[in-house]
């Protein structure tokens, strides 16, 4: 898994998880990454260092999820307001993984039924290739691909 340091228009800065060099650049060239912050379609990479992982060691708890601010102007974000908009997202992610049923390796399937109705309007989790991903998308069925281990990169 490649962990690339990414930027929008805005210079909103966030993370995106990659298999590889190629799958960034297919994924940026089909018009697939946008900035979390402000849907900009508009991404650049910017130096990364690289992350060594040193073994599980126990984070202090995070702080109560903060209301979300007004995006109303986006680009006048500063550097504080971007460190909020980060931890704010972490919080809600880790809310909405909590809550989603685990399917496991049935998340395709189990996507599709909901899309044509056939299974109850839920949030899911689970497992997919980057190949069933792909062809879920091109069938109008929106999923969000995160990291192998999620709980690391948010904390």
């Amino acid at each position: 898994m490649k962990v690339l340091d990414l930027r929008c228009q805005y210079d909103h800065a966030f993370e995106g998880w990659f298999a590889c060099e190629q799958d960034f650049q297919d994924q940026l060239q089909r018009g697939l990454l946008q900035c979390p912050l402000c849907g900009s379609g508009e991404v650049h990479k910017t130096l990364s260092a690289p992350r060594i992982n040193l073994g599980a060691r126990r984070l202090p708890e995070a702080a109560p999820a903060a209301p979300a601010p007004d995006m109303a102007d986006a680009t006048q974000t500063t550097a504080p307001d971007i460190a909020h908009l980060q931890a704010t997202l972490r919080q809600l992610a880790r809310q909405a993984l909590a809550q989603a049923e685990d399917v496991g390796p049935r998340f395709a399937d189990e996507a599709r039924r909901m899309h044509r109705g056939e299974a109850p309007e839920r949030s899911i989790k689970g497992q997919a290739s980057a190949t069933e991903a792909e062809r879920l998308l091109d069938e109008g069925i929106p999923v969000l691909a995160l990291p192998t281990a999620p709980t690391e990169t948010l904390h």
